[in-house]
């Protein structure tokens, strides 16, 4: 059996834009210069709060939480001096729904963030994670 793959294309439109996405889905536009649209290390950290959110919610429904609201905000922490790669990730996730508790939420982004989300698997493993959570 092969490896299962991902599949993206992207094209140049103008200046430090770029537009992409998977065959046969709708394009995302995407600034190098961080001024139209958001950059390509931003989305970076898209994909890793995305990634671990849809973690989060299928391991809560799984708990019995009769999730409201998830929001997941992020700060990169980056190098000043090229590559200006990510040094430190920081997820505030506030989770809101009937049964859920702090107990609940951190074990499930715990799950999401050691085990399950790939994109987080996926980085650099001397980036420093970290998160807080607040159950409303």
């Amino acid at each position: 059996m092969a490896a299962p793959t991902a599949e993206v294309t992207m094209r140049w439109t103008e200046a430090l834009k770029f537009e992409g996405g998977a065959p046969g889905r709708p394009a995302i536009l995407v600034d190098g210069d961080s001024k139209a649209a958001t950059s390509p290390v931003e989305l970076l950290l898209l994909a890793a709060a995305t990634c671990t959110a849809a973690d989060v919610v299928i391991i809560l429904q799984k708990q019995r939480v009769k999730l409201v609201a998830l929001e997941v905000a992020m700060v990169g922490t980056r190098r000043e001096t090229p590559p200006r790669r990510y040094t430190a990730i920081a997820f505030h996730f506030t989770i809101r729904g009937e049964g859920a508790e702090e107990t609940k939420a951190r074990h499930a982004i715990d799950l999401s963030l050691e085990k399950y989300c790939s994109v987080v698997a996926s980085l650099a493993p001397d980036i420093s994670i970290s998160y807080d959570v607040t159950v409303a």
